[in-house]
């Protein structure tokens, strides 16, 4: 068997961009590196189908659902960064780790809490462990797909709703075993059961990123991880053969302020929109469809609400595997543009006719708000902080840029119960769809499209210094 030689991170690079596909090893830990995603997806949307049945069960305020329902995404802001850092430091699979960890923790205290404040605690740790997996997933699936799959990245959005409507049919099994309102402690606990299994198989599977190592100049342990990955034989080159990795960032957590300047500061404006825009829209209403769906169709028929809800996803699921397709052909920023622009049409249709709609169009607009979102920005903030960066500075960016996402689903799940409690349903849908508006103007205006630019696996290798105002080129993997 022929030995690959690497000299340098390009070595690498060029490797994986020379793929056919995703297979073998690379993809079982491609799909472990969504398997992940979906618990985050399954842990989020834990409370959601039932809170209804959690609200009677442990007589919770609209302000104790506020707190409760966002407490996680208020953790995941602060733990998002604090991942990415992590990742970059020590490198992607052990945080990975820590995150199941700390998912079945949140888990297991949540379900078996006799009070609203240790269901808070759980949902602590549920968000740490949120926020430290979103980013180094995504970085970790950027550095083994190939640059011509790299719109496969948006899979992810396919898996959350997938995650979401497993949650929603486990609601209705859990219904039919006469569980009364502890329904939503089975469907916190089966979360634990998820984060159990990813961390065994990922613990197993897993293998350190080589295009991370490469970039910190660790060519033996890369090689090693290429063989591992590829089945075929990789050595580190001699010393003086290395291609020395230039201007590599070294400077911790303070890289991050690298994504503020130059030529980087209007990508990282762009991902924070798009990541920020989707996640109020989404946690503001998406996550609460079983709630809209109980006001839509009567609260005295908690099955037919859920397959209401169950519905509403389903399109999501279509959307968000559809998302690849969409921003193949349209660019993830032209997708985001035009998806928040829909999304917001529903909103204000939701929001003058909500109560006067006929149930064939309760079912149908609801549905296409998700089908919008899913398809466009949904998936698209996640994708174009992964691949505006590059490889050292990646996760870290995602950190920083999924903590401004988190900031928009803590304000989602917070301003909505308390805007319904207010206003009603209809104004509160209406004061919503500012936010898509306002992202789908910005998207508009800024005009930087990763898939679209023209770059090279050099630009791992050739990332120039950011010692003056100049910003680098970026790697697109």
């Amino acid at each position: 068997m022929a030995t690959n030689i690497l000299r340098g991170v390009h070595d690498v690079v060029s490797y994986i961009d020379s793929r056919p596909g995703i297979r073998g090893r690379a993809g079982v830990i491609w799909w472990l590196a969504l398997g992940g995603l979906f618990l985050d997806a399954f842990s989020n949307s834990a409370l959601s189908a039932g809170l209804g049945p959690m609200t009677r069960d442990l007589e919770l305020s609209p302000t104790q659902i506020a707190l409760l329902t966002s407490m996680a995404s208020w953790v995941a802001l602060v733990f998002n960064p604090i991942g990415g850092w992590m990742a970059d430091r020590w490198g992607r699979i052990p945080p990975l780790l820590i995150a199941k960890v700390l998912a079945l923790a949140g888990a297991g205290i949540a379900a078996f809490a006799p009070t609203f404040e240790l269901v808070v605690a759980g949902r602590f740790f549920v968000g740490a462990a949120y926020g430290i997996d979103f980013a180094i997933a995504m970085a970790l699936l950027a550095e083994f797909t190939p640059a011509r799959f790299k719109s496969r990245l948006n899979t992810w959005q396919g898996i959350w709703y997938t995650a979401v409507s497993s949650n929603l049919l486990l609601a209705i099994m859990f219904y039919n075993m006469d569980v009364g309102d502890a329904i939503w402690r089975w469907a916190v606990g089966a979360a634990g059961a998820v984060a159990l299994v990813l961390f065994i198989a990922q613990a197993t599977f897993m293998v350190e990123s080589p295009t991370w190592l490469a970039r910190k100049e660790r060519l033996e342990r890369a090689a090693q991880s290429m063989s591992k990955i590829y089945k075929e034989r990789f050595e580190a080159a001699p010393l003086e053969d290395r291609v020395p990795v230039r201007n590599l960032a070294t400077k911790g957590i303070r890289n991050v302020a690298l994504i503020f300047r130059g030529t980087y500061l209007q990508r990282t404006i762009l991902a924070s929109t798009v990541q920020m825009g989707q996640s109020i829209q989404y946690f503001a209403v998406g996550w609460y469809l079983p709630i809209i769906s109980i006001a839509l169709f009567g609260e005295g028929d908690f099955v037919l609400a859920t397959v209401g809800a169950l519905i509403f996803n389903l399109f999501g699921i279509v959307g968000g595997f559809s998302s690849s397709f969409i921003a193949g052909k349209l660019g993830l920023r032209r997708a985001s543009a035009i998806g928040f622009g829909l999304v917001f049409a529903m909103l204000v249709i939701m929001g003058f006719f909500f109560e006067t709609m006929p149930l064939w169009l309760a079912f149908v607009v609801p549905s296409l708000f998700i089908l919008f979102h899913s398809g466009g920005p949904g998936a698209n903030g996640k994708s174009l902080s992964t691949l505006s960066f590059r490889s050292e500075l990646r996760a870290g960016a995602n950190g920083i840029i999924g903590a401004i996402g988190s900031l928009g689903a803590a304000l989602g799940l917070m301003v909505f119960p308390l805007l319904k409690e207010q206003l009603g349903l209809g104004p509160t849908f209406l004061i919503l769809a500012l936010v898509p508006l306002t992202a789908c103007i910005i998207c508009s205006i800024i005009k930087w499209e990763p898939g679209r630019a023209a770059v090279s696996p050099d630009e791992e290798l050739d990332a120039p210094q950011f010692a003056d105002a100049e910003a680098a080129p970026v790697a697109a993997r």
